[in-house]
């Protein structure tokens, strides 16, 4: 769907009932599109809105990002203006589907792969009252986040889970450890899981996640 009273194009999931309980964001990774995401999409609580929106960079035909990013051997390098553009812009969009289906910020959650983990942990970091949580599936924070992120009062409430792959060649798993670190030093109360993947979803990281996600929403 493109339509000017949004942010961002996407595609949805309805929810089965014309008044949804949760508002599920899912944001796919570099060079991927809205579609990437569809299979998980259609596991989740069939009581909840899933939106899974297109990165608003064009990479080539069918390839879609949230920011530039070269991978070199000192790890990768983005283009940090674009990377601010990308939270900024996904922030006004959630906010603009809470106020369109009159879902709260304490039932929503967001979450993505590898690119699009780093967009949710961006958005969710610094904006923790628009959500109930995040997930950060192999992804990483991005150290630039820092002068964005909101104090520690804010982000107590915040709940967020970290799935990434021991082998990941993409995003080493060192990443996934500096994630646990930094959001126990923020006081985020979070779920780290590693497993023996490289850098993907693997069918028990996407159940593991549903199974957090499912807890998050219900109680929210």
């Amino acid at each position: 769907m493109t339509t000017p009273n949004f942010e961002l194009s996407f595609v949805s999931r309805p929810a089965r009932s014309a008044t949804p309980k949760a508002l599920v964001l899912l944001l796919h990774g570099v060079g991927g599109d809205e579609n990437n995401l569809r299979d998980m999409a259609a596991v989740i609580d069939p009581d909840a809105l899933v939106v899974m929106p297109r990165g608003p960079i064009t990479l080539g035909a069918g390839q879609y990002a949230w920011f530039r990013v070269n991978f070199t051997s000192a790890g990768p390098v983005i283009e940090a203006s674009e990377a601010e553009q990308s939270r900024q812009t996904a922030l006004r969009f959630v906010e603009q589907l809470q106020v369109a289906h009159g879902i709260a910020s304490q039932r929503t959650v967001i979450a993505g792969f590898s690119q699009g983990g780093i967009v949710s942990a961006s958005v969710a970091l610094s904006a923790p009252q628009q959500f109930a949580g995040f997930g950060l599936l192999s992804g990483r924070i991005l150290p630039e986040l820092e002068p964005h992120l909101a104090d520690k009062a804010r982000l107590s409430k915040l709940r967020a889970f970290i799935g990434h792959g021991e082998y990941d060649s993409k995003l080493p798993v060192a990443w996934a450890q500096r994630s646990d670190q930094w959001l126990s030093e923020l006081g985020v109360a979070h779920v780290t899981r590693l497993y023996p993947i490289d850098h993907g979803i693997s069918a028990a990281m996407q159940s593991d996640f549903l199974d957090w996600l499912h807890a998050l929403v219900t109680v929210a």
